[in-house]
């Protein structure tokens, strides 16, 4: 077992483990820490415990301190700092006519490194820009270029449910979303419908997929063949989440249509997928992914 805190750098992100030594730290309370690109200020979310060594990735980066009135003091001065430097960056992308967007700047606690994040449509020769960069600000300069999920957590905006995006207000880490989720939900295969405010599929797809391929296991597929109490029939409709079927049951007289249970029919042969329902245009939804 290794004894571990967890510490988050922004107030929805990835939490970090590192090693507390003889440090008794609450949760809440903000700390500094060694991390690989320099010394950090950040928030502990999970207090000292033990967990399997399996989990930990090793060597651990220890906790420095918790922090003082004067770390706090740095902190406030760098978000002061990132402020400008933003406007500066700007300035200067606006000046070397480079086609990216810059979204966010961020000091590390020692002031060591100034982290420009950025989107763009493809790759940027910024090689001028970090030197103009470097010049003016005399520290070390890295100009990251990240996706417009990561984007969209950073800004953060408001999600067609009308609530506040989930990645930016607690989603830690992004979970990978495909259309195949969509499908076996049944959704309208619409982007519009389907798309988060970053373009992507949205977050919340990944929610209800563990159910959904439970119920997808026992469920029968539409057109599938079933025997019933009322007779063998087919499969017209299918409510997943209820476990009800509509099915036809065909004699020599008439057709008619009973409501069953799933607990209740015997699959004699099963029908299509429900990905395979509808045709699509497949190469533009993978965009979405």
């Amino acid at each position: 077992m290794t004894k571990i805190v967890g510490v988050r750098f922004k107030s929805v992100g990835k939490i970090y483990y590192f090693d507390p030594l003889d440090i008794d730290v609450k949760q809440g309370d903000s700390v500094i820490v060694e991390t690989a690109r320099g010394i950090e200020m950040g928030t502990v979310v999970l207090e000292n415990r033990e967990i399997d060594d399996e989990e930990v990735v090793k060597p651990l980066k220890t906790v420095m301190r918790i922090a003082d009135e004067k770390d706090f003091q740095i902190k406030e001065s760098n978000s002061k700092k990132e402020k400008e430097a933003f406007k500066i960056c700007l300035e200067k992308i606006k000046e070397h006519g480079l086609e990216m967007k810059l979204v966010e700047v961020e000091y590390t606690f020692d002031a060591s490194k100034i982290l420009f994040y950025f989107t763009a449509d493809g790759r940027i020769d910024f090689r001028d820009l970090v030197k103009d960069l470097a010049t003016i600000f005399k520290t070390r300069i890295e100009l990251r270029q990240i996706g417009v999920r990561d984007e969209t957590k950073i800004i953060g905006s408001v999600g067609i449910c009308g609530r506040g995006v989930c990645c930016s207000k607690f989603l830690g880490e992004f979970e990978p979303v495909s259309i195949n989720m969509a499908k076996k939900q049944s959704l309208s295969l619409n982007p519009t419908k389907i798309s988060g405010v970053c373009g992507r599929l949205m977050c919340c797809l990944k929610y209800e997929q563990d159910c959904y391929d439970e119920l997808l296991k026992i469920t029968p597929r539409k057109g599938a063949v079933v025997e019933t109490q009322f007779g063998v029939g087919t499969v017209e409709y299918v409510n997943l989440l209820k476990g009800m079927l509509k099915v036809k049951i065909e004699n020599e007289r008439e057709s008619s249509y009973q409501d069953c249970h799933v607990s209740e029919v015997k699959i004699i042969k099963n029908g299509k997928n429900y990905e395979d329902n509808e045709k699509i245009d497949e190469e533009m939804l993978k965009n979405l992914e």
